[in-house]
């Protein structure tokens, strides 16, 4: 007879969580990241800018802001990388494609670049100076 009893036991408690853990989970943090992913937002923290100038803006599209950061971070590189300003870009290594368009000025610069890749959108701004 003791054998049963922590049987019963067993299932009471497996049934207990079994009602318990689908609240959890449609609670945690997975849901609330997943929701603020798949829509438009200002990302508040930016990085600073590698070299004379800053980022002014950043907002994204069905991407988190830490994607939209490593997008912006991987464009500059290979903007600096090839020397071609405000041309047409991939940033291959997260398979975007990125256009710029800048206003020049006798002492800096300010650019707005856009980075596709199907419905996602990293959109950015930043100033330079020359």
């Amino acid at each position: 007879m003791p054998l049963h009893r922590p049987a019963r036991l067993g299932t009471a408690v497996l049934t207990g969580l079994a009602i318990t853990a689908p609240a959890t989970v449609a609670a945690g943090p997975a849901g609330a990241a997943h929701a603020t992913a798949a829509s438009t937002r200002t990302c508040r923290s930016l990085p600073r800018y590698p070299g004379v100038g800053y980022y002014t803006s950043l907002k994204v599209t069905h991407v988190s802001c830490t994607t939209g950061v490593r997008v912006m971070k991987a464009h500059h590189a290979c903007r600096t990388r090839h020397r071609k300003l405000g041309t047409y870009r991939t940033v291959a290594r997260y398979h975007y494609r990125c256009t710029e368009r800048r206003v020049k000025s006798s002492i800096e610069y300010d650019a707005s670049v856009t980075c596709r890749r199907g419905t996602r959108r990293v959109v950015y701004t930043y100033q330079q100076d020359p």
